[in-house]
């Protein structure tokens, strides 16, 4: 019988022993994935690592998950991603409370500071917003902060997000984020490596933050410290081939002092969103623009209003000279393309649309088939 996923809420004895004996090896080479390779080689399904491994089942732990709800997915299964196999330290079994085939849909990783400033709040919605409405997976680590910001703006915008824990399936970290995850389970996934039970203590994170940067074909870093996690995030992805991409930001800033020396010394810095599907090797259909009937001339005057600065939709009007009926329309009209949006953090309208080339984050209207990451492709 084959296992592709491991459900423990299935009692029959065949698949009892299966999810035992991979809760036991993941208890043993959770913390050191490295030296689990030599018995996950090869392996042609789940069941066959009894075969080359025996261990003591951790008492209860099957239970535990039953109730959890969610399913393992163990190196040799079908749905465990190939990004994650190419790692030189694999994790043996994944957790995931969601959809298992988030996994394997094309991903990018969004990363930065529990408490960014709003430019960085605001940069990493509308990144994570824009390719959201593309159907890439937004992937990051369920904290507070940018993490938060772009597993919302990912749901916000009917899209994808994979949030890696650092921390037992069975916990949410932090405690306050468990509407959160559970949104982003209804999404996409949540994941986690760890066994059942474990706290989210200190050298847990590296482990996480490589599966961030592992799964993905970018990692965005949105604002860094000089010392940060989001630089450990960066450093693993630099290990794995996956294309660095850091937000500029002001010199005199502590939260982008991170960010600009990656750019100092490397990484690609973010300036539109197209940057962002170069490195992931995403392409995208370009459908020209369409010329719409516009007898008054409204939605010009919205567009050079807008390009100009923000504005919320009572200034807007008053600037206009217009009606409130007559603008709600024409920004009606602009919203349903794709060139204005409201924006989350003040409420004020903003232009999206093309104002050189490419407009920084708007979002396309779909996904080509999609080329290879670098990683795939085995450049340097």
């Amino acid at each position: 019988m084959q296992y592709t996923l491991l459900d423990p809420r299935d009692a029959s004895p065949p698949a009892r022993a299966v999810l035992q004996n991979w809760l036991a090896f993941q208890r043993e080479f959770a913390w050191r994935p490295e030296l689990a390779g030599e018995f996950l080689a090869g392996l042609s399904d789940a069941a066959a690592l009894a075969e080359r491994w025996r261990g003591p089942a951790p008492a209860g732990a099957a239970e535990r998950l039953a109730e959890f709800g969610g399913v393992g997915v163990p190196f040799p299964s079908s749905a465990y991603p190939a990004s994650l196999r190419e790692l030189r330290d694999p994790p043996a079994l994944l957790w995931v409370h969601g959809s298992p085939s988030a996994l394997s849909a094309p991903c990018v990783a969004l990363v930065g500071p529990r408490a960014p400033s709003v430019y960085g709040r605001h940069v990493a919605r509308s990144v994570a917003d824009a390719l959201a409405r593309l159907g890439v997976v937004i992937v990051s680590g369920l904290a507070r902060g940018i993490d938060a910001e772009a597993h919302e703006a990912a749901l916000a915008a009917g899209g994808r997000t994979l949030a890696f824990q650092a921390c037992g399936p069975d916990r949410v970290y932090p405690k306050g984020h468990r509407d959160l995850a559970e949104r982003i389970a209804a999404q996409g996934a949540v994941v986690s490596e760890l066994p059942v039970g474990v706290p989210p203590l200190k050298p847990h994170f590296p482990l996480r933050n490589r599966l961030i940067s592992g799964i993905s074909r970018a990692l965005v870093v949105v604002e860094a410290r000089s010392r940060s996690g989001s630089l450990v995030t960066a450093r693993h992805a630099a290990d794995q081939n996956v294309e660095v991409l850091a937000v500029p930001g002001p010199i005199y800033a502590a939260t982008s002092e991170g960010t600009n020396r990656l750019i100092r010394d490397g990484a690609t810095p973010l300036l539109e969103i197209d940057d962002v599907l170069a490195a992931a090797g995403i392409e995208v259909v370009r459908v020209p623009p369409q010329e719409r009937p516009d007898p008054a001339g409204l939605e010009s005057r919205v567009r050079a209003a807008l390009e100009d600065a923000p504005h919320d939709r009572d200034e807007l009007a008053e600037r206009l000279g217009c009606s409130p009926a007559a603008l709600a329309s024409a920004l009606l009209d602009l919203e349903v393309v794709g060139d204005i949006a409201t924006d989350p953090a003040d409420g004020r309208l903003r232009w999206l649309g093309r104002v050189r080339g490419v407009g920084p984050l708007a979002p396309r209207r779909g996904l080509s088939s999609s080329s290879r990451s670098r990683r795939r492709q085995g450049d340097s």
